[in-house]
């Protein structure tokens, strides 16, 4: 049952900062209390700062926003909007973790040593700048469903294993007597700020990201002057969005949580709310079962109009994940909805708008 009458709209905020937290366990507290008792959502507190989505009515977002922005460091506090037409959390989680997006790398300092923003307008000429190496630090099965062309693709299976990469063969893309401009993209700009942070400590000086991540860009760039190809992965419901933030073609296999093209739903091993190509081969005759009894549960929910939370999804491996918050603040898959409230939000201003990892 939702906390708000059905009459209040639903206001989902997905933010990020990377400021130094001296005493993580008194902003977890103000944070709880400030959120109480009628914003849900996941906040994630660490030493370098704070990321989540949360969702709750207008006044009581703002009430949350307005207490963040006033703890030392966080004025400039990145925040996303969207609305919803239903509550899309159960519950609300505020967490102390070592790093709030995981890189496996708690002793870099992204609020002072994070790589030059690039606005939105000015990505396509960077981009375009002869030598320019483009690097997606997003994960592979978010690559495969869009990407900036000729970008690198580290094919990555979770963020933390983008330090390993570099050593192993990113570096060599940078090596030489003129070393060239790296330039970093990820969904909402968590990532891509953090690594590039991680580049300047290893070395590399001339690194730059986008700004607000694809989702900015896609949000603002028309499609006839976009190098965006494809659509993007988000951590919602929606699945995947293409430019102007509409919902895109992906739909989500419930039995391990990847992105579905429309061409992969002709597969014949694609059952809907079961399995798809990906993990067919990896799910038993139970778990096809349990599945598919949830799917039932879950559609019997929605014509009740009511939350169905007696059922977990499955876990994405622990190779492919982290917690939600833990990627891109548009970012995070313990912000997804079970049921369809985030595939019908609609951002501020009448725009789709993000809700969290990554």
């Amino acid at each position: 049952m939702n906390l708000a009458p059905p009459s209040t709209p639903i206001r989902v905020a997905a933010l990020y900062r990377f400021a130094t937290i001296a005493d993580c366990a008194a902003v977890r507290d103000r944070l709880d209390a400030l959120c109480r008792p009628d914003v849900r959502g996941t906040l994630l507190v660490a030493r370098e700062g704070l990321n989540g989505t949360i969702a709750g009515p207008e006044a009581s977002i703002d009430r949350v926003l307005t207490g963040i922005r006033a703890l030392p460091g966080f004025a400039d506090l990145d925040v996303k909007f969207a609305d919803a037409d239903a509550m899309p959390f159960h519950r609300l989680k505020v967490r102390i973790k070592p790093e709030i997006v995981t890189m496996g790398q708690p002793d870099l300092d992204p609020a002072a040593n994070a790589g030059t923003y690039v606005a939105p307008a000015d990505w396509n000429a960077l981009i375009r700048e002869p030598g320019v190496v483009v690097i997606d630090t997003r994960n592979d099965y978010e690559a495969a469903v869009g990407a900036f062309e000729g970008a690198v693709q580290p094919n990555t299976r979770a963020f933390r294993d983008f330090p390993d990469w570099f050593h192993a063969e990113g570096r060599a893309l940078l090596d030489g007597p003129n070393p060239p401009k790296v330039a970093m993209y990820c969904t909402g700009g968590i990532r891509c700020e953090k690594a590039t942070a991680f580049l300047k400590a290893e070395g590399v000086q001339d690194v730059f990201h986008l700004e607000g991540g694809i989702l900015r860009y896609l949000e603002t760039t028309p499609e006839a002057e976009s190098l965006w190809q494809g659509e993007c992965f988000v951590f919602d419901e929606r699945v995947a969005v293409g430019h102007g933030l509409s919902e895109g073609t992906h739909s989500l296999c419930r039995g391990c949580r990847m992105p579905v093209s429309p061409e992969g739903r002709t597969s014949p091993r694609y059952v809907e709310g079961v399995t798809c190509d990906r993990c067919a081969d990896s799910r038993t005759e139970e778990d096809r079962a349990r599945y598919l009894e949830r799917a039932k549960q879950v559609e019997i929910a929605a014509l009740r109009g009511v939350d169905h939370v007696g059922a977990v999804l499955p876990d994405r491996p622990k190779d492919r994940g982290g917690s939600a918050a833990n990627r891109d603040h548009a970012s995070g898959r313990s912000g997804r909805s079970e049921g369809s409230a985030q595939r019908t939000q609609r951002g501020h201003n009448g725009h789709h708008g993000p809700v969290p990892r990554s």
